[in-house]
């Protein structure tokens, strides 16, 4: 099980805020990994990457934009680029992973994040027996599509099978709703294959997808009764330092100006951060208006029901009571840590 994390803001951040300087930040989350389905293995050391838009404006109309990605199959921990990198580049958005491999070999293609044009995908969790239904996903692609993949993940695959339901996934710009769609549609295909093959074990998807101005992503496992491997999310007006290597979200007032999502809360500030139920959708639109619905097919429980707007006027914030049990719930998890010494 491998950890991840976005940030979406209306000013850029210093990478160094979110992957180093925090005391659980994505680096200490690559050894010190605290709530992995599998508390076996903390140790998250198969590779890493990290992927970025530039915040300059393009020369032209017609220059593409495309994300930025580092990859190394060197932990996280041990890089020194990583952290020389991570004290100079600013970005408004911004993916980072750590890798525990379930499929494919260690090596920089099997890092996530992936791009295809300006589109960035990452992926936590794993196809169960993917290797059952894998041609078959294959054989569905158009050419390009299934050219493109250069690695031997399952989740580089699911990537291109997500693409596969974009109208254009070259185009140069696409509306959230079309990405949603296409996330929702590349699980459902992902449960007809397991269906069809008669594969049980549940899968883990956690996916996460953004083309430098929405971001979509799930936290997903197709069983009516497990939970998903853990994602959390934060909101506020500013991501703040307020003593070396602790960091807490600022709400000046009810404006959303930031939005991060990760696998484990980066901070120790437990009211900051909000669990995503298992099986939903969370979508960050380009005006950082939050969107979190659940996922309504056949895994579908109504307790694993939450629907909330976070920018919108016009559409009610969840009800209280059912937000402070997902609250509680964080806290619960996160009561025992305690900081972890960066070194």
């Amino acid at each position: 099980m491998c950890r991840f994390l976005l940030y979406k803001g209306n000013q850029p951040i210093l990478l160094a805020h979110l992957i180093t300087r925090p005391k659980h930040s994505i680096v200490n989350q690559s050894f010190d990994s605290r709530l992995r389905l599998d508390t076996r293995r903390p140790l998250n050391g198969d590779g890493f990457g990290v992927g970025w838009y530039d915040n300059e404006t393009p020369e032209t109309e017609h220059d593409p934009i495309t994300p930025c990605i580092f990859t190394s199959v060197t932990p996280a921990w041990n890089n020194v680029n990583l952290v020389r990198l991570a004290e100079k580049i600013r970005s408004p958005l911004v993916f980072a992973h750590v890798r525990a491999s379930t499929s494919g070999a260690v090596s920089e293609t099997n890092c996530h994040p992936w791009s295809f044009g300006r589109l960035m995908w990452m992926h936590n969790g794993g196809i169960a027996e993917f290797d059952k239904f894998k041609r078959r996903l294959q054989s569905s692609l158009p050419d390009e599509l299934f050219l493109f993949v250069q690695g031997s993940t399952d989740s580089e695959w699911a990537f291109a099978l997500f693409l596969s339901f974009l109208k254009n996934p070259n185009a140069n710009s696409f509306e959230h709703q079309e990405l949603k769609e296409a996330m929702l549609k590349t699980v459902a295909q992902l449960n007809a294959y397991a269906e069809e093959y008669n594969i049980t074990e549940p899968s883990l998807l956690n996916f996460a997808v953004t083309d430098g101005q929405t971001v979509v992503c799930i936290r997903y496992i197709s069983s009516r009764t497990e939970e998903a491997a853990s994602l959390y999310f934060s909101s506020g007006t500013r991501f703040e330092c307020y003593r070396p290597g602790h960091y807490r979200m600022v709400k000046a007032d009810r404006r959303e100006d930031i939005v991060v999502v990760a696998s484990e809360p980066l901070t120790f500030e437990k009211a900051d951060w909000l669990t995503i139920p298992t099986n939903n959708i969370l979508v960050v639109t380009p005006k950082l208006n939050v969107l979190l619905q659940p996922i309504k097919d056949k895994f579908y429980t109504p307790e694993r029901g939450m629907e909330v707007k976070i920018n919108d006027e016009d559409v009610a914030i969840i009800p209280e009571p059912k937000a402070q049990l997902f609250k509680a719930q964080a806290e619960e998890q996160m009561q025992h840590d305690s900081p972890i010494l960066v070194g």
